[in-house]
Parts: structure tokens; sequence; C-alpha cells
């Protein structure tokens, strides 16, 4: 009866399945976030875009614009491969957008490259798609994805165009027709403001505000 009271010696306990589960996903997590690091690198880029333009440095501007340029598809490819679509990439990625191209047309707009109302145009546009945004949250109390539409992705893709053809300019390459290219961008960013302004309509009209509720 003594020995029955023995207990047996303690063996190694195995690792639980989702243990091991748990350190792939922590593995397979630091690869998804290839894509917000190339968004990164691109926000970071815009300083020293900012530096360049500002000290006249126009050919650098232009290989520096080019591949922050390059990281705007690069990102998005990079998650589709390895399925790290999130919704922090989905802000992130048009924010680094928005923000890159804004910077350079202001400058180029300051240096007399880009017409005036071009940049008005890319900016009531931006501002309006923004504030409907966030009036649209407010009202129906929802965090509301951003999906880029067609339309909205082929807009920034001339307004990118914009900016390399005139930084082109700088470095005596002389772009073929720049003007249609700016006259095409602007029609393009109208019509993909409108069509974001009546996918936030329709949003709206099939839910009942929380406002009235």
């Amino acid at each position: 009866m003594a020995g029955s009271s023995l207990k047996p010696p303690l063996q190694p306990v195995p690792k639980p399945a989702k243990v091991e589960s748990r350190l792939q996903a922590v593995r397979l997590g630091q690869l998804l976030q290839i894509p917000n690091l190339l968004t990164l690198c691109r926000l970071i880029s815009i300083p020293f875009l900012l530096v360049l333009l500002s000290e006249r440095h126009f050919r650098y501007a232009l290989y520096l614009f080019s591949a922050a340029a390059l990281t705007d598809g690069l990102d998005g490819t990079v998650a589709r491969w390895f399925d790290a679509k999130s919704e922090l990439g989905a802000f992130l990625d048009p924010f680094a957008d928005k923000l890159l191209l804004v910077s350079a047309f202001v400058a180029l707009t300051i240096y007399q490259v880009l017409p005036g109302w071009l940049l008005g145009v890319i900016v009531i546009r931006d501002v309006i798609t923004v504030f409907g945004y966030f009036m649209l949250t407010w009202f129906t109390d929802e965090r509301i994805p951003v999906r880029p539409t067609f339309l909205g992705k082929t807009s920034t893709f001339l307004q990118l165009l914009c900016v390399l053809a005139a930084l082109a300019q700088f470095n005596a390459i002389e772009p073929t027709d720049f003007m249609v290219l700016m006259y095409v961008t602007v029609a393009a960013c109208g019509i993909s403001g409108l069509q974001y302004m009546y996918r936030g309509l329709v949003l709206l009209s099939s839910r009942e505000p929380e406002l009235f509720s």
C-alpha cells in the first residue's frame, strides 16, 4: 500500500498542437508584414523627395519617385501572393499614395511645372472623398472597409504618370502628349470621385442612419 503512494517520475509534456500553430502564425505574421513595410518605405521617401525638389535635384527626384511608385504596385502584389491583405494595409496604402502624390503635386505646382488647376481638381476630389468617408462612418456608426475601385486605381496611376512626366521635363526629356495626359487624369479623377460619391449614397440609403434611429 505504501508503494502505491509513490508518484511516477515526471514525463516531458509534449507541446500542444495549438502552441505549434501559434508559432507558425508568428513566423507567417512576420512575412505578412512585407506589404506594410513597403508602404512605410513609400511614406519615408516623401520628405527626401521634397528635399530633392527644393534643392532642384530633379534627376534624383525622378529616380526616387520612380522607386516609390514601384512600391505602390509591389506591396499589393506581395499582399495577394502571400494572402497578406489586412485592414491596416487597406488603409495605409491609399493614405501613402495620396500623401506622396499631393506632396509632389504641390511642390511641382510651386515650381510652375504643373498647372494650378490640376492640383486644385485632385485636392478637391480627395478632400470630398475623405470627408464623405468620415461622414458615412458617422451616420452609419460602422467601420466602412476601404476598397479602391478600378477607376480610383486608374486615377492614381495617371497621377503617378503626370508626376513622372513633369520630373522628366526637368531632365530635358520631352514627354509625349503631356497635356493630353493631364486632361485624361483630370477626367479620371472627377469620374472616380463621382463613383465614390454614388457608392457612398447607395450604402447610406441601405442602412438606417444612427442619427435618426
